[in-house]
């Protein structure tokens, strides 16, 4: 009886345990990663996560927002990693101490798509700056994220380029949608107006009417991808060894080839470029 009752107590105890510390152990094996809305509505995470997921048992939880917004969420610690496109932010984000390192991911480029009236005539141009200031003397619609993404910040760096204050025009022919690139070029397709997309999204949006790429093939249009941890340091909530993970994967053969493989109707998405050297350095 004795040794019954001793037997019960143990299963309970072990129970209680058990109970205690699975959720937390499963919880130890996910982090969050901030991101673009490009990463996430072109398919790319739905592509190459199930990947990494199976490798290493860990499972990674996106927030894809505009780069300015998923910087501010990763300095105020809620984030793990942080894997957007607008490199002076990012490297800005490590020098004031909230990344640990960043790291060159991926790239592809920027395109301008318009509808095939073309009013001011850019059609068929490699000159971004050039085109924008045709759009603007012609006060053609253009629409714009307007919400500090990398996209956006592209963007306005290609108006300051053409010698355009689109401020003043804000609510004329330019048009600032607040919303991320998918729901953008939703507003842009349904006003007839042009509108500045990462190729990636472009290709994957399943909504372009008559819509066509007007302007491409510009070095300004370079689009280049980063990634870094949060630094524990700074946030102590920080996963660092899951984090650093992910990273090293997605630095590794292993999630370099996995976004290279990534096509839609034939065409590649995104483009790996991890620097071997700086791979070594993130294991």
């Amino acid at each position: 009886m004795r040794n019954t009752v001793k037997l019960l107590a143990t299963a309970l105890t072990l129970g209680v345990a058990i109970a205690a510390t699975t959720p937390a152990q499963a919880e130890d094996k996910s982090i969050i990663v901030q991101s673009t809305t490009s990463t996430q509505n072109s398919g790319l995470f739905d592509h190459i996560l199930p990947m990494f997921e199976k490798a290493t048992g860990i499972k990674v939880n996106v927030v894809a927002v505009g780069t300015g917004q998923a910087i501010k969420n990763a300095q105020n610690c809620d984030g793990d990693v942080l894997f957007v496109h607008a490199k002076a932010a990012e490297e800005k984000f490590v020098a004031e101490g909230y990344g640990v390192k960043r790291y060159d991911v991926m790239y592809n480029d920027f395109v301008i798509v318009g509808p095939p009236a073309d009013a001011p005539g850019v059609a068929g141009s490699n000159d971004a700056a050039g085109s924008l200031k045709k759009i603007a003397d012609a006060k053609a619609t253009f629409a714009s994220r307007g919400d500090d993404s990398g996209t956006h910040k592209k963007e306005l760096s290609l108006w300051k380029a053409a010698g355009v204050d689109v401020k003043a025009a804000s609510v004329d022919w330019y048009r600032e949608t607040g919303s991320g690139m998918g729901a953008t070029l939703n507003t842009g397709v349904g006003m007839g107006a042009y509108v500045l997309t990462d190729r990636a999204t472009w290709i994957s949006f399943k909504n372009k009417g008559d819509f066509k790429i007007a302007v491409e093939g510009d070095k300004a249009l370079f689009n280049q991808y980063g990634i870094m941890q949060v630094k524990p340091e700074k946030c102590p909530n920080v996963k660092a060894a899951e984090g650093q993970s992910f990273i090293d994967w997605i630095l590794g053969a292993e999630g370099q080839n996995a976004i290279k493989s990534y096509k839609i109707d034939g065409q590649q998405l995104f483009f790996p470029n991890a620097d071997p050297g700086e791979m070594k350095q993130a294991g």
